[in-house]
């Protein structure tokens, strides 16, 4: 399927284009199945939060129109929503009336594995760092050189993610997913107030342990906090949850919990 640029299909862009001069926006990576996204709701709150954070005067209901029409000529595979504030001159300064480009582009779903979803993987422990900014952490924006930086550092499929860490040596999250621990029956997932991204995933298994019964916390997680936990898995929105089985020489099994909450992904992403 060709790529659509503010709503027609499209093979060029603006070199003027903030997205690509600043990082200026922000992208949605989004399932597409049956010709519809299962976690739309989830992508838009969270679209609609980085535009405003952002400042970005996006005009939503005619983002998502388009949306639906790109994932319905779609059919199955990955679809990449890209928001920039649009073009501008040189400097920092946004135009003061800006006009978002909206940017659509299309994938076949990746090919992982069958044993990352039932035996789990092993996460390479990254030596790169998440800064700390809270004006942006949660957001999925355009910049993302320490996720290239953290993905750099292992090579093969011996690690199918890495485990990323804050300054202080917090635990944050996966280069490509959140990361979820349980301990004594509770799920635990890192704040996300100074840095990492609030994936979908995230925020749908969120609502549906809450749903389920489950008791849930979201708070700080320390190194040593994190390698005493009963089960650890990871999650995003294209493979749902893997469960981790180890890092650092550390193992984990496959837990009760982990399972729960892949039931759960399972019916959130209509699989």
């Amino acid at each position: 399927m060709p790529d659509w640029v503010d709503g027609h299909p499209a093979e060029s862009l603006s070199i003027k284009d903030r997205g690509l001069a600043y990082g200026d926006g922000l992208f949605e990576t989004i399932a597409v199945r049956a010709g519809r996204p299962p976690l739309l709701e989830y992508h838009m709150a969270r679209l609609s939060e980085g535009c405003r954070r952002l400042g970005i005067p996006l005009d939503f209901q005619l983002m998502r129109t388009e949306l639906l029409a790109f994932t319905a000529g779609l059919g199955e595979g990955v679809a990449k929503l890209i928001i920039t504030r649009g073009e501008g001159l040189r400097g920092y300064a946004p135009p003061p009336v800006a006009l978002p480009r909206r940017i659509l582009q299309s994938a076949p779903f990746p090919s992982y594995p069958e044993g990352n979803w039932e035996q789990g993987v092993q996460l390479f422990s990254c030596a790169t760092r998440l800064a700390e900014q809270p004006l942006l952490a949660g957001l999925k924006h355009l910049n993302r050189l320490e996720q290239v930086l953290a993905r750099a550092e292992w090579q093969g499929s011996e690690y199918a993610e890495g485990l990323m860490r804050d300054q202080s040596g917090r635990v944050i999250e996966g280069v490509f997913s959140n990361l979820f621990m349980a301990r004594d029956g509770v799920l635990i997932t890192a704040d996300l107030c100074r840095s990492g991204v609030a994936g979908v995933m995230r925020a749908a298994l969120l609502d549906g342990a809450g749903a389920a019964g489950i008791q849930v916390e979201v708070r700080d997680i320390s190194f040593d906090e994190f390698l005493s936990a009963d089960e650890v898995f990871l999650c995003n929105s294209l493979f749902g949850i893997w469960p981790v089985r180890s890092v650092t020489g550390h193992h984990w099994p496959v837990g009760p919990l982990t399972r729960k909450l892949q039931a759960i992904a399972r019916d959130l992403l209509d699989i």
